[in-house]
């Protein structure tokens, strides 16, 4: 199963830590979009770290990232740069979505 997280804040990083790990230890692909308020996730280490777990593609909005001033120069390379394309493709390929 593909369980995408829509993140749209920067509340919750210990819940999509944990839904990550358990989804993973299942054997689940998790598939993330961080958008609005969410993209100051992606400046944060521990959620970045993310990315480098089997089974986890990551993306977030180009847009938003220069609204709430991410610096994009520290995120991984395997953290997409993208748009809403990159959020219709996970909402397209997921079999369920969590928004947090």
């Amino acid at each position: 199963m593909k369980i995408g997280i829509l993140v749209n804040t920067d509340k919750h990083l210990d819940d999509i830590i944990g839904l990550t790990n358990a989804a993973l230890s299942k054997g689940h692909e998790v598939i993330f979009f961080s958008i609005d308020e969410g993209v100051k996730l992606v400046g944060n280490p521990r959620y970045a770290e993310l990315c480098n777990l089997s089974g986890v593609t990551m993306s977030f909005c180009d847009h938003d990232a220069g609204r709430f001033g991410l610096d994009k120069s520290g995120v991984p390379e395997k953290i997409v740069c993208g748009s809403q394309y990159n959020n219709a493709v996970m909402l397209h390929d997921a079999d369920r979505v969590i928004i947090l």
